[in-house]
């Protein structure tokens, strides 16, 4: 069955720069889209970022939206969210998801993300 696997996350400066990845073990021919989401002590799973991976569109939440980058490889074996300027706020465990529903479009709802990695630590410092 398919799998993925997040990397990259760790500790960074409040205004470094920090790229996550997730690499699938292979790309389902039934995916709509691709996203990133996170989740800090006390609070829920938000979904930050999404990608489709028909029409290559993207959606970023207002609390990343011009910080965060989503982006793919030509493959569609691997996601990226390249984190420009992380704030303190931004310290969370972060997982990426893949979604067979064409309801995943526009703003990435959990239920709807079928396949799941097991997160990756970010922790922003000021």
């Amino acid at each position: 069955q398919v799998q993925l696997k997040e990397s990259g996350g760790g500790s960074v400066q409040a205004g470094g720069s920090l790229r996550l990845s997730c690499a699938a073990s292979e790309y389902t021919l039934s995916w709509y889209c691709m996203g990133w989401f996170r989740q800090a002590p006390g609070k829920g799973r938000e979904g930050i970022a999404a990608i489709s991976m028909v029409h290559e569109s993207e959606y970023y939440a207002d609390s990343v939206k011009g910080r965060f980058t989503i982006s793919r490889d030509s493959a569609k074996t691997t996601l990226y969210l390249q984190m420009n300027n992380p704030k303190p706020e931004d310290t969370a465990m972060y997982y990426c998801a893949a979604a067979d529903t064409p309801y995943c479009y526009g703003h990435p709802f959990p239920h709807d993300y079928n396949y799941w990695g097991r997160g990756t630590q970010v922790t922003v410092s000021s």
